[in-house]
């Protein structure tokens, strides 16, 4: 892909700001459904948590055509004044709004089974598979046109982040003591109506987030139109020989298992074992802390040890707080919330760099092959995001329905042991193999990531 570098405002804070705003507003769509849709269906509308996890993993084999799709489409796209990318926010964020809105429609809670069922798996994929896929991957590959800088990018990566981090502050925070209620036996309780609220709340509070990513970042590197023929074989036959690609869509779908069933058993293990929901945004609002605390220093101590490197450790400190956790099984509510929240540093490191990891595969991939293909290799990292989130909600789901739980054994002593175990051994299984891929399969570290911004400075007669 042919590249031209162009006249534009230096890059600064309002590209930053518009970045975060960008993940923010994913994330008032993104994070409702991975904390709050299967606690929706199971609770509300009497699904069983095995149906609302096998639906996530169907939903992501259309993924695996509409990402590369989408990916594709941004690569053959005209740029226009505002580049590539960025028109697609704003054609997209309205629908992408509406489509989560409409998963949490609680006037059909007394409808046929069949019919929330459908209903449940329309919703789905016209949100995750067709909207958020069409304002995603433009909004994702962005980020290697705003600036060509690996620094700057780090810096992207961090902001991208701390939109994150915000909107979970939202999110985890907030809603947790809105949409939960204590009925008249004292148990903690979910409420349908007021779920609908909030998302119709996070919807509009999307739509102006994603506004705002579009007036405020700028598209300097020029990305030109990709002229050759698409080839799905090809795509497959490059794929697998990008080590680099392999290595960061196996760590991607590690890190969203370990953070996803973390998140979503919140609405179990806080409301249901603890029987504490002030805790559980208690937790979430200590996640913001450690984030943005880590945020301010994370693109120093990266450029002084390498992305890899400390995502890496970031894993390994995970894994031991959640182990010790399970060997623990406390009933002390702030003990455990303590140790999620040093488990919580993993998440918090690999999603302050994983961005700017994403734009290092691009470039190694320009280095190797000397073609640029943002948008592809984006698309196919975002479905490993999306295969990280369906592997969590599918086996959430399997394992929570193995425990006996519904709606009616919620509260029974076996269930929420079950519920504790899930909470801790699965998000400790995924940093464990998180640490391993980074160790073993992902090849770019520190010497590599600056040895291939050298190369590509020099290409570009910088």
């Amino acid at each position: 892909m042919n590249r031209q570098e162009t006249k534009e405002a230096p890059f600064g804070m309002r590209d930053r700001l518009g970045c975060m705003f960008g993940d923010f507003g994913n994330d008032f769509t993104f994070l409702l459904s991975s904390m709050f849709l299967m606690k929706f269906y199971t609770d509300v509308m009497g699904v069983s948590a095995a149906v609302v996890g096998a639906m996530m993993m169907i939903a992501r084999v259309v993924d695996a055509f509409s990402d590369v799709t989408m990916g594709q489409i941004c690569d053959r796209c005209r740029p226009g004044k505002k580049g590539k990318f960025a028109p697609w926010i704003r054609r997209m964020c309205g629908p992408v709004a509406l489509a989560s809105f409409l998963m949490y429609a609680v006037w059909f809670k007394d409808m046929p089974m069949g019919f929330k069922i459908f209903w449940m798996f329309f919703t789905y994929l016209l949100w995750g598979s067709i909207c958020y896929t069409g304002i995603n991957i433009p909004y994702g590959s962005m980020a290697s046109a705003i600036t060509a800088d690996p620094k700057e990018r780090t810096s992207l990566s961090s902001f991208r982040t701390i939109g994150a981090t915000l909107a979970n502050t939202v999110i985890g925070v907030v809603l947790p003591l809105i949409v939960y209620y204590e009925d008249a036996q004292g148990n903690t309780v979910f409420s349908g109506s007021r779920m609908m609220t909030a998302a119709l709340l996070c919807s509009v509070g999307a739509i102006i987030c994603y506004l705002l990513c579009y007036h405020m970042t700028t598209e300097r590197v020029k990305m030109e139109k990709t002229a050759e023929k698409f080839s799905f074989k090809e795509l497959i036959r490059t794929t697998i020989s990008n080590r680099a690609l392999i290595g960061i869509v196996a760590a991607a779908l590690l890190l969203l298992l370990a953070q996803l069933t973390l998140s979503g058993m919140g609405n179990y293990i806080y409301p249901n074992y603890f029987g504490n929901r002030e805790a559980m945004s208690t937790a979430n609002m200590g996640v913001t802390v450690i984030t943005l605390a880590l945020s301010t220093v994370i693109v120093n101590i990266s450029g002084k040890y390498g992305r890899k490197e400390l995502a890496g450790v970031g894993a390994a400190v995970g894994a031991i707080a959640l182990i010790a956790a399970f060997i623990l099984h406390t009933k002390n509510v702030w003990v455990f919330v303590a140790l999620y929240l040093i488990s919580s540093l993993g998440t918090a490191i690999f999603n302050l760099v994983c961005w700017a990891m994403i734009t290092d595969v691009i470039d190694d991939a320009e280095v190797r092959t000397g073609k640029r293909s943002d948008g592809t290799i984006y698309a196919v990292y975002s479905f490993a995001r999306k295969l990280g989130q369906a592997a969590s909600s599918g086996l959430t789901g399997g394992l929570l329905t193995m425990v006996g739980y519904s709606a009616a054994t919620a509260f029974e002593p076996q269930v929420v042991d079950g519920i504790y175990n899930i909470t801790c051994l699965v998000p400790a299984a995924g940093f464990i193999l998180l640490a391993l891929a980074l160790k073993f399969l992902y090849p770019l570290d520190k010497k590599q990531v600056e040895k291939n911004a050298k190369i590509l400075r020099e290409k570009r007669g910088e």
